[in-house]
């Protein structure tokens, strides 16, 4: 394979020329930039991308950790993807499916200087393991966590889902069960702590009914949809404030397969605004993943960059539709 030393010297030029040629840089007179590229095309040459990488320190490659592939996330990559490629970095993501060696693999790509950033999404192994990782570059991430070292974009759901249950309360709904996501990260904590302050505020028995933990499926939101049926007509809650959109869209489907009729028999309200929710006509809480997204790399480039761009600000919204 030819390289710039055998280019220069059969163009009859310096190595410091050809690389001038090749990074398009000025300085180089048209006649001489013609005669370098009529080598390089002959010989078909093409520049080692990784060795310009490693003399750079910059491999314009961010890593994106994820549990899972899910619509919330998927909508975060989309996001993330785009602002990064604009920027002309490029994505590799990882789906730990809840293994810690996997997401250990992104970390050690880190260090070893494979990837400029990452962004840990749902993480698998304790905070103080990734965290040891800063020192190697950008560790920006999803989830809500109190460590200086790794700057978050989250939302406080504890608003969010303030805005859901009050909605549900305005409507006229008493009877509330709570679906909630996973319980490992604070932001279902935040929830819960949501759902007991409202409670609080308008004297209800925060146990009067069952609370379902840890599901966030359609599958999970048509199992739930049973559990109502089954129940005494007294014995039914009037309303379901959801995890996520895919969730509520299998709560409300098979609710309707089963011959329920929402919202008279019992509301539901969903959480992200997703496609899904505008398809189904569903209630829910916009959540901006597109924003956050783009935070995210913003925070990554004012790091690597020593840049200084500002955030997005990001509130909730209730969407307000057919189901409540």
């Amino acid at each position: 394979m030819a390289n710039i030393h055998e280019i220069a010297k059969l163009a009859g030029v310096s190595s410091a020329t050809v690389s001038r040629v090749i990074n398009n840089h000025p300085y180089v007179s048209e006649p001489t930039r013609q005669r370098v590229q009529e080598v390089i095309d002959r010989l078909d040459y093409v520049p080692n991308l990784n060795a310009v990488s490693l003399k750079k320190g910059m491999t314009k490659l961010i890593g994106i950790i994820s549990l899972s592939f899910n619509d919330s996330l998927g909508l975060f990559v989309r996001g993330f993807t785009m602002y990064a490629q604009e920027h002309g970095f490029n994505i590799a993501l990882f789906i730990t499916n809840g293994e810690k060696g996997r997401e250990l693999e992104a970390l050690e790509m880190l260090r070893r200087k494979q990837l400029n950033a990452l962004v840990c999404m749902i993480r698998v192994n304790e905070w103080s393991v990734i965290e040891h990782y800063t020192k190697y570059g950008p560790i920006v991430t999803w989830q809500r966590v109190n460590i200086e070292a790794i700057p978050s974009v989250f939302m406080d759901q504890y608003q969010g889902y303030t805005l859901a249950l009050e909605h549900l309360y305005a409507r006229g709904y008493r009877k509330i069960v709570n679906v909630y996501g996973s319980m490992r990260g604070l932001n279902t904590k935040e929830r819960i702590r949501a759902y007991h302050d409202f409670c609080k505020k308008y004297d209800l028995d925060a146990e009067a009914f069952t609370h379902f933990y840890d599901l966030n499926s359609i599958e999970a939101g048509e199992q739930i949809a049973h559990w109502w049926a089954e129940r005494e007509l007294t014995d039914r809650p009037d309303a379901f404030a959801c995890s996520t959109d895919y969730l509520a869209a299998g709560l409300l489907t098979e609710a309707r397969r089963l011959g329920a009729s929402v919202p008279s028999d019992f509301a539901v309200v969903g959480f992200d605004n997703t496609e899904i929710s505008h398809l189904l006509d569903l209630t829910t809480i916009h959540y901006p993943i597109d924003k956050q997204a783009e935070n995210a790399f913003i925070m990554i480039c004012n790091a690597l960059e020593g840049l200084d761009e500002t955030l997005h600000h990001l509130e909730f919204k209730l969407v307000e539709r057919a189901t409540t």
